[in-house]
């Protein structure tokens, strides 16, 4: 998936960025939010995203005034992201399982979503829901608890005040039907019964 635009778009050669697991589930969420609204290709997507290959000039003019957060944040945009390549694959993995059963986490949604229509749940809220899914199903490694925890975090983060307590609980009854239908299955010490 990695396409590389450093000629064209240098990165920060003095600061570095250490990625975390945290970090590449924001990363996803990124990648899929603007994969639905752009339609541009996942594969140059993700390299933007995940690698910041883009460049916001080190050279420009600094002035001595507090910079808001959004400053911040696009002031740091052309720091890379010192990746551990397990991070990478499970950002590339969670990617692809995500867009393949998007139909199904949709029906999902609709059946625990009692009283609303899935177009107006938030597509953040969505796809967010669509992670979870996707690591309670797919990723036997990683403990429920965790999946659902991380989701309901970053959605604090990137959506709305309430979506946090709304995803929880969608979460919440989908986890009670996926474990009765012997849909979720965890290994490594620990991950029973998690």
């Amino acid at each position: 998936m990695i396409t590389d635009f450093t000629e064209n778009f240098p990165l920060s050669k003095t600061k570095k960025v250490k990625g975390t697991r945290r970090m590449a589930r924001e990363k996803v969420l990124q990648t899929l939010i603007a994969y639905k609204i752009s339609g541009t290709s996942l594969d140059l997507l993700f390299s933007h995203i995940f690698f910041r290959l883009f460049n916001i000039n080190e050279e420009e003019e600094h002035h001595d005034r507090v910079l808001r957060p959004d400053e911040v944040f696009e002031s740091e945009a052309d720091i890379p992201i010192n990746w551990k390549e397990e991070d990478i694959k499970f950002g590339e993995r969670l990617i692809q399982l995500v867009i393949r059963n998007e139909k199904e986490y949709d029906d999902l949604i609709i059946k625990f979503a009692e009283n609303w229509e899935i177009e107006r749940i938030a597509l953040i809220d969505r796809v967010l829901m669509h992670i979870a899914f996707t690591e309670l199903i797919h990723f036997e490694e990683i403990p429920t608890k965790v999946s659902v925890n991380e989701v309901i975090e970053i959605a604090k983060f990137y959506s709305t005040d309430k979506s946090g307590i709304f995803i929880n609980g969608i979460l919440d009854s989908v986890l009670v039907n996926l474990q009765k239908s012997n849909s979720i299955k965890k290994i490594g010490r620990g991950l029973k019964g998690s």
